[in-house]
């Protein structure tokens, strides 16, 4: 008698539990697309591309949103794709973002569908990765947008999705491309959102996390170039001309001593890294030249300044107590990246319900960086981290982005899909009742 009750109650009660959970309609729509924003993401990985070359990536989601009803704008931004979603009801508008461009890196992470593409990059050939893991972002949003798509009627408000191109920066130094490049074309020109949000899927969470901060948490990004310029010479005989490499060596010392003695670094904190150095062609010739490339990271733009000032004067003077000229230039690739502290308030809680309030974290300042920051720059932006190694796995030895070995954990899929979607849905229901 007992065992027949409990059956007929879970009769009844099973259906209703069902129903609550379809009544959600951001686990609904997670469940629903979760084989398909795998397979998308599969294919990404294995058709790589790099900066402003993303043609097939840009069809791909430029077909996938007109098959949602779009109308997508293409070539923005060299490669760029964005389109609007207009919403049954009025509302707030928003802008969604993922970066679309792989990295030249050569895979070897040895996965069934792992990249053997091949390409040039800055007159080098070079394997072709997405070792950072945009193919996840493009994967992500293609979900968000069929998921947003399938509400339209009952949607308040505009969604704008950006597929931008060349986050990693300009595949030719100092050009202006990526999120800068899409806004000087007009991207905002017509449509400028109330908020634009963004996610980074990270190898320092673990799967199943999130990470968030307010205010700045990601550097600016600025490549520079020093020229030093000497007078060649015989091996043999230096002092019968100018070394450009021993200045150069003494000015990348030199330079140290700036974020070591010049810098309040506990205030600011500042990387001034060298990359590249190439001078000279032969053995016991004394070149004429020598050239560094780097990269220098900075969260103020005043201490941006000041760095970069020291840095030319440095340089000048080694170069000037040995007879050579130095030439220092800078590019600007990203402002430092940061969450508009109210934007990050009224959706921190977003990311709770996506992810459980014990999986969303506060990371700490990193001096990675971020073109997304172009955006928020424009209107109040609001970027978080999903983790991608998984549980168990030790954070420090894990393969980090940029990694040739870099394979992220699939679930983060799932979790940056909720996390987007359920954000952009109490974002845009929060306007509307505060309208």
């Amino acid at each position: 008698m007992i065992r027949s009750t409990v059956a007929l109650l879970a009769l009844f009660l099973f259906p209703v539990a069902a129903s609550a959970q379809s009544a959600d309609p951001v686990d609904a729509s997670a469940r629903a697309l979760q084989s398909k924003v795998v397979e998308w993401r599969r294919d990404l990985h294995q058709h790589p591309e790099l900066g402003n070359h993303e043609t097939r990536t840009a069809q791909v989601v430029a077909d996938h949103l007109r098959a949602l009803g779009m109308a997508p704008r293409t070539g923005i931004g060299a490669t760029g794709v964005a389109a609007v979603l207009k919403g049954g009801k009025s509302g707030p508008r928003i802008a969604l973002r993922a970066d679309m461009d792989a990295l030249p890196v050569t895979e070897q992470t040895g996965l069934p569908f792992a990249s053997t593409v091949k390409s040039e990059y800055r007159g080098q050939p070079v394997g072709v990765m997405h070792a950072c893991g945009h193919d996840l972002h493009v994967a992500i949003l293609m979900g968000v947008a069929e998921a947003l798509a399938g509400m339209r009627d009952t949607l308040p408000g505009e969604v704008m999705f950006v597929f931008q191109p060349a986050e990693e920066g300009p595949p030719v130094a100092g050009e202006v491309a990526g999120a800068k490049r899409m806004l000087d074309e007009g991207l905002f020109d017509d449509f400028k959102p109330d908020a634009v949000l963004g996610l980074h899927v990270w190898s320092r969470l673990h799967a199943g996390q999130l990470g968030v901060r307010s205010g700045p948490f990601m550097a600016s990004a600025d490549e520079w170039t020093l020229k030093i310029t000497g007078r060649q010479t015989h091996g043999s005989q230096p002092w019968a001309g100018v070394d450009p490499i021993t200045v150069a060596a003494q000015v990348l010392l030199g330079a140290q001593s700036i974020i070591a003695r010049q810098v309040d670094i506990t205030a600011h904190p500042v990387v001034l890294t060298a990359g590249q150095i190439q001078s000279g062609t032969r053995f016991n010739i004394i070149p004429d030249e020598a050239t560094m490339v780097g990269t220098l990271r900075t969260f103020d733009p005043d201490v941006r300044e000041d760095v970069i000032r020291r840095f030319r004067n440095t340089a000048g003077h080694f170069a000037a107590a040995s007879g050579a000229d130095a030439t220092l230039a800078v590019a600007g690739n990203a402002p430092a990246t940061s969450n508009d502290p109210a934007l990050t308030q009224r959706l921190r809680p977003s990311l709770e319900k996506a992810a459980g309030a014990g999986n969303v974290v506060e990371v700490p300042r990193y001096t990675i960086a971020e073109d997304f920051s172009q955006f928020a720059n424009v209107v109040p932006g609001f970027y978080f981290f999903v983790g991608t190694t998984p549980r168990g796995e030790d954070l420090a030895d894990a393969p980090m982005n940029h990694s040739p070995l870099y394979a992220p954990d699939e679930s983060a899929l799932d979790l940056g899909l909720r996390a987007l979607l359920q954000a952009t849905l109490d974002f845009l229901a929060g306007a509307e009742a505060s309208l």
